[in-house]
């Protein structure tokens, strides 16, 4: 006969909430994966205004949101893999945070 007292086994996360942190942490690792890219094609020249005909200060002042708007859909379109590092890095942190 065992002796040993019992020990209660840990509560599992219910599958669904695991599959909704899993999502959001996806989605948190996509959001830095267009910042990063925005930022870099800000420093590209991307959103710079030419010389001649241009929109003026309309264009100047809408440019960083067409440079978001492409950051996300090259995202979305697979990005530079960074999303997916960063996702792995944010599941480990949340596995040893539990």
């Amino acid at each position: 006969m065992d002796t040993r007292p019992l020990m209660a086994s840990p509560p599992q996360a219910a599958p669904d909430r695991k599959a909704a942190d899993e999502k959001a942490l996806r989605l948190k690792a996509q959001e830095l994966e267009a910042s990063f890219l925005a930022e870099m094609l800000k420093h590209s020249g991307l959103g710079k205004t030419q010389e001649g005909f241009n929109g003026g200060i309309g264009e100047e002042q809408f440019a960083s949101f067409l440079i978001d708007e492409y950051a996300s859909m090259m995202v979305k379109s697979g990005g530079i893999g960074l999303a997916e590092s960063i996702f792995q890095s944010l599941q480990k942190g949340a596995e040893h945070a539990e």
